[in-house]
């Protein structure tokens, strides 16, 4: 039970009930925290953690565009992350990794410059009661009305827990209108992302996706696309037109809880072949990477030692 789970906090386990922070703090009040969610998975040599230190990467990289400094290493954290799988004791799952301001504040530039850094582990089916698989059961999507944030106003680039009001209200946007998935289109009218997910389409067997530059640089995306060249997959990043929501073979999702999603439904268009080849193939050859079998890729996982 999520209950029982120890949390790292700034160099410490502690317990699950006394991860908290004040509701007057800054990170809650202003939304200020920034994250980064982390897939890991049972092999043969134990637990192993997918893209670690890319994530690390990037969740410093959000640091440095909100000019905020985290007090711990690359290797610190990496190891954060080890310790808190293996204190857990978990096989599979996923880690969120939160920095935070945690004082009290009624400003908009935060009181101190000192980030605290929590770690949870996770299994999603013991903690969360997650059923079914996604990946054969598929989703449906539409195109929000909601545009995504632009680049000129806030950097997307980073993770940081303000830029998700912009999914969280596109998500609800679509789920009133009875869809699971929404994606969004940029402000000038391409294809830009879901709520929390890359958007791939398939179009005469070539992989298409939004460029970068106002979409995150989704580690998963960029795991796919190097998956898919290795399949021999020809994969275009450009910028999209709605209209190819209509045309493509394929349309699938990506995220780190589910690397390859398939999209059954875009707005009214029903997608009869859901998962189709493409997403298929990329899907096989992912599941053997975090399974631990296939060498040329065994840099990606970060084994719990």
């Amino acid at each position: 039970m999520v209950e029982d789970r120890m949390v790292w906090l700034n160099g410490d386990f502690i317990p699950w009930e006394n991860a908290t922070v004040h509701i007057m703090s800054h990170s809650f009040g202003r939304g200020s925290a920034i994250f980064e969610v982390i897939s890991f998975y049972d092999t043969a040599r134990g637990p192993a953690v997918f893209r670690l230190e890319a994530h690390i990467d990037r969740l410093f990289r959000s640091a440095e565009l909100l000019d905020m400094a985290l007090p711990f290493s690359k290797d610190d954290l990496c190891d954060a992350v080890a310790g808190t799988v293996k204190r857990n004791e978990l096989n599979k799952g996923f880690v969120k990794v939160v920095c935070f301001y945690p004082e009290i504040s009624f400003e908009i530039i935060p009181s101190s410059s000192q980030l605290s850094v929590s770690i949870f582990a996770l299994d999603p089916e013991q903690d969360l009661g997650a059923k079914g698989d996604p990946f054969t059961e598929g989703t449906t999507a539409y195109v929000s009305d909601w545009r995504k944030l632009d680049p000129r106003t806030v950097p997307i680039e980073a993770k940081a827990a303000a830029n998700y009001l912009n999914g969280m209200v596109a998500r609800l946007e679509v789920q009133k209108k009875g869809f699971e998935h929404a994606i969004m289109l940029d402000t000038q009218g391409f294809i830009a992302e879901g709520g929390t997910e890359s958007a791939f389409v398939v179009k005469d067997g070539c992989l298409l996706t939004p460029s970068t530059g106002t979409v995150l640089k989704s580690i998963t995306r960029m795991s796919i696309l190097e998956v898919a060249q290795e399949a021999g997959i020809e994969c275009i990043e450009k910028q999209l037109k709605p209209e190819l929501l209509v045309e493509a073979e394929e349309i699938f999702l990506s995220s780190t809880p589910f690397k390859v999603l398939p999209v059954k439904q875009i707005n009214d268009r029903k997608l009869p072949d859901a998962p189709g080849p493409v997403a298929r193939k990329i899907a096989e050859l992912l599941n053997a990477i975090v399974a631990g079998n296939v060498d040329r890729f065994a840099n990606w996982l970060y084994i719990v030692e």
